[in-house]
């Protein structure tokens, strides 16, 4: 099967059945059709679409090495720097429909799995690791235009270091292990679209201590005794005027408890091996991979927080203002710095033994980091720009009672009217201060990690020899 059509996306997650919990009630009926899921599920099912539209469908396809089919883009495993740039183009043009806001497109998880494959001699004659599943795992998602959520992070029951001492562990670990696969019983953290996905991937963050806390495996959503526990839903109103942004891109994020799950076999990536997950982590492609992807995400979005920004100034007139202009001019060096990094991580790109070409790790590292302590100051930036504009908001059917006309005239800025008005300073709330926008900036700030680790990691792996080379030349002819 090639890369499908939104239509089809929306019939095979209306017919998972997965079991899902929300607001103390299981969900059931189509998820299509549900409050909590319509707007992400029809959003996504937009992307879809495009891969087919014709204008798009060269950017968002490439043709499968194997059967010919045209497949995403976002499954492409690049071998030159130009399949680097048609990955970031794909990556981008799925971005600009949602402006950026959807952090876990299937793009995401698609990278993902194409980074796992492109790693596998990392795990080739390694003990409890089978990487002739996951090829063939890899080359069936891609040819069905899988879909996909993940989980890896360990509930926060206990962070101390010696946390894995406690007998009574709530992380999702191995209880056993059977003829037919592995049983899976805890719970992981964080799986954004739970449930409304056609699988979970699920493996172990680096550090893990014990070997049944160490696996890398995907099952369908819909396997017995897998339960994904939802927060409260953002996409209270489906009116795109009152909530122009969470009624559509509100991406639900869940709490995924393995009730006795089992694994099969031909579905288990590794298994009770430490060394060889950390190494596969740490080696592997999946964070110059998907440090690529976010990073290209993250550009559209700030180019969103620009537009936003530029449009509350015109609209207001505050323009000629010093302080205002250095505003702005905050959210343009940011969205300039991160272009600068992900277009120098492809340029430092090489091709590694296997003949993967693979993007420069170090400036996506900064690029992440700088984003992740950047994003919630221009958040704040638009709060600013916005003021009072930002409290006086009233819904679209109040402009259509009898206090409309009252409305339009008091509330209007310049040529603009009340109503028009209102629409720009609400989409600018539910960016940055309705529960869809406080969502999006938590889930930006810590984004791909702790933000202090990340800058560690950064420490620890900058080459730092020219510059010492450079001061030490110095200190020698003075």
């Amino acid at each position: 099967m090639p890369a499908i059509s939104g239509e089809e996306y929306k019939k095979r997650v209306d017919g998972l059945n997965a079991e899902i919990w929300l607001d103390g009630a299981q969900v059931t009926g189509k998820l299509s059709c549900h409050p909590a899921f319509s707007g992400v599920i029809k959003t996504q099912a937009e992307l879809y679409d495009l891969q087919l539209h014709p204008k798009y469908k060269k950017e968002l396809t490439f043709l499968s090495d194997t059967t010919g089919n045209e497949i995403g883009t976002s499954y492409l495993i690049p071998k030159t720097k130009e399949d680097l740039e048609k990955r970031r183009q794909m990556i981008q043009c799925w971005a600009r429909s949602s402006g950026g806001l959807l952090g876990r497109s299937p793009d995401y998880m698609n990278t993902v799995l194409a980074s796992f494959a492109a790693s596998v001699s990392l795990l080739a004659e390694e003990e409890n690791c089978y990487p002739d599943r996951l090829l063939s795992f890899y080359e069936e998602a891609r040819e069905k235009d899988l879909t996909f959520t993940h989980a890896f992070v360990n509930p926060q029951t206990n962070r101390g270091k010696l946390a894995f001492l406690e007998e009574d562990v709530t992380n999702a670990r191995i209880v056993r292990r059977e003829k037919a696969g592995l049983i899976i019983r805890g719970a992981k953290l964080l799986a954004t679209q739970g449930g409304i996905t056609d699988e979970i991937i699920v493996y172990s963050a680096p550090g893990a201590q014990e070997s049944d806390h160490t696996y890398c495996f995907s099952i369908p959503s819909n396997t017995k005794g897998l339960k994904f526990i939802c927060r409260e839903s953002f996409s209270i109103d489906k009116s795109s005027y009152n909530f122009p942004l969470s009624s559509r891109f509100d991406e639900m994020d869940t709490v995924v408890i393995f009730d006795e799950v089992l694994v099969p076999w031909e579905r288990v990536f590794l298994h009770d091996n430490i060394r060889a997950a950390n190494e596969f982590y740490k080696k592997g492609k999946f964070v110059p991979f998907t440090l690529h992807q976010i990073i290209s995400r993250q550009i559209i979005k700030l180019e969103f927080l620009l537009g936003v920004a530029h449009q509350i100034v015109e609209t207001i007139n505050i323009g000629e203002y010093q302080h205002v202009q250095a505003k702005v001019v905050e959210i343009v060096k940011g969205l300039e710095s991160l272009k600068a990094l992900l277009h120098y991580s492809e340029h430092q790109a090489e091709i590694d033994n296997n003949g993967i070409m693979t993007p420069s790790v170090q400036p996506l590292y900064v690029a992440i980091n700088q984003s992740q302590e950047l994003y919630p100051r221009l958040i704040e930036i638009i709060q600013l720009l916005g003021a009072s504009g930002l409290m006086t908001i009233p819904h679209e059917e109040t402009f259509e009672s009898r206090m409309g006309d009252d409305l339009s005239h008091y509330l209007k800025a310049g040529d603009c009217k009340g109503k028009e008005r209102v629409a720009l300073f609400r989409l600018a709330w539910d960016l940055t201060m309705s529960s869809f926008g406080s969502r999006q900036t938590l889930y930006e700030r810590f984004f791909f990690g702790d933000p202090v680790r990340i800058s560690q990691t950064i420490y620890q792996m900058y080459d730092e020899e020219s510059s010492i080379s450079l001061v030490s030349r110095f200190l020698k002819e003075s």
